[in-house]
């Protein structure tokens, strides 16, 4: 599989609109919406992780899977949604695939596998600084870690599968993990077959995982598929208890033969998922409100902007990012 990587030089926004479909619900995307393709720079086999720090610049990953892009060691991008700049923020980037900023302010990195380094990184974005918040649970490595959420008390929860990468799969679930703030690393869920993508309801007390075992949304190979099970393709709910683990209560949203990548709550608790060819929009009681076409079919993730952007929704692809302005506020636990 080639692929042709463009040049940083045209990484910059390119306001070129895409209309919605005719289903969209005007109560969270109008029909005059248009998704704009604002960065088309990606130099590895697809974008993933989006999350906007304090200053209101966008920060995404790279992931190159080096059976198809060689060696290539991934890039974390910074990307100036005003003047539509995007510049490099590290490379290696451990190959991270989701991202998120705690309350601090910090840069919490999910580094996954295929030469990555398997491990939950901090990175303080005044003095450039990195530490290692989790890279063991019974002195044995992660097997990938993938995607992140934090709680109102800064605890993190992060997701562990597996899908690529010759290393040895060293946990015998891939599991779901909570960071605690003393750093103790506790395995809370063992029942999803492989958990992707990560989210808390904005009244902190459910926790959504996204169970991407079944390769479709597009942008897998077939070799990467799982088994279809009851779960391959659901999103499972749990009751968030204020000691920070877990009660399953079943499956919130039944994606039959596909899956679910990223996804993200706004501050009614209606859901984003990233499904590949389309967004999909869910309400908190798991009930479709609408789809919106992606140009490429490949979305992988999303995040809300913040202040003057909270209701932008930017969305990763294969190769691009793109932005869709929307009626709902994003929800995001606060900056100190």
């Amino acid at each position: 599989m080639k692929f042709i990587c463009l040049a940083l030089a045209i990484c910059f926004i390119s306001y070129r609109g895409f209309s919605q479909p005719k289903t969209a619900g005007t109560d969270i995307v109008d029909s005059n919406s248009k998704i704009k393709e604002v960065f088309a720079g990606g130099e590895g086999t697809l974008l993933e992780g989006p999350t906007m720090a304090p200053d209101g610049t966008l920060y995404f990953t790279d992931l190159a899977f080096t059976e198809f892009e060689g060696m290539k060691a991934g890039i974390i991008w910074k990307f100036n949604p005003q003047t539509g700049e995007a510049k490099v923020f590290r490379s290696p980037s451990g190959m991270a695939n989701g991202l998120a900023f705690d309350t601090d302010g910090n840069l919490i990195a999910c580094e996954g596998a295929d030469f990555g380094g398997r491990r939950i990184v901090k990175t303080d974005m005044k003095s450039g600084k990195s530490v290692i918040l989790a890279g063991l649970f019974n002195n044995r490595p992660f097997n990938a870690p993938n995607d992140l959420v934090i709680d109102n008390k800064g605890r993190i929860y992060f997701t562990d599968p597996r899908y690529f990468g010759k290393e040895p799969v060293d946990q015998p679930v891939n599991g779901v993990y909570r960071i605690d703030t003393n750093g103790t690393v506790n395995l809370i869920i063992a029942n999803a077959s492989q958990p992707n993508g990560i989210a808390i309801s904005p009244d902190n007390k459910t926790l959504y995982v996204a169970n991407f075992d079944v390769g479709g949304a597009g942008f897998l190979p077939e070799s990467f598929k799982g088994p279809i099970s009851e779960t391959s393709g659901a999103i499972l709910h749990y009751t968030l208890l204020p000691d920070g683990n877990v009660q399953f209560k079943g499956i919130f949203i039944d994606l039959g033969n596909r899956g679910a990548d990223g996804m993200k709550v706004d501050i009614e608790g209606n859901i984003y998922l990233a499904l590949g060819e389309k967004i999909g929009i869910f309400s908190p009681d798991g009930r479709k409100i609408v789809d919106v076409d992606i140009p490429n079919k490949s979305a992988t993730n999303l995040c809300f902007g913040r202040g003057k952007l909270n209701k932008t929704l930017f969305i990763t692809t294969g190769k691009k990012l793109y932005s869709l302005e929307v009626k709902k506020e994003g929800f995001h636990i606060p900056f100190r």
